[in-house]
């Protein structure tokens, strides 16, 4: 599974990106649950953001969802910190 986070926007307007491939890794099954619950609460279409938040574009091999700070799910944000922390 390759899951894809972009993130834009923020007080600086930096967009950053970051992408790991699960396949192999011993905590691939944890992941994929994270992702699938991700994919559910997503928006298809970017939401409204606030002044100066991020937004998010996570895709999941070929399905991709849109979120926008402050209204990520508890699920939603742990995938991005870990995606962008540990994806190259």
């Amino acid at each position: 599974m390759r899951i894809r986070v972009r993130r834009t926007g923020g007080f600086a307007g930096i967009e950053r990106r970051a992408e790991v491939d699960t396949s192999g890794r011993p905590d691939a099954p944890e992941w994929q649950t994270l992702a699938e619950r991700v994919l559910a609460s997503g928006d298809r279409t970017p939401p409204a953001g606030v002044p100066d938040g991020f937004h998010y574009e996570i895709s999941v091999d070929d399905r991709t969802v849109h979120a926008a700070d402050p209204r990520l799910t508890e699920e939603q944000r742990e995938l991005v910190s870990r995606v962008l922390k540990e994806g190259a």
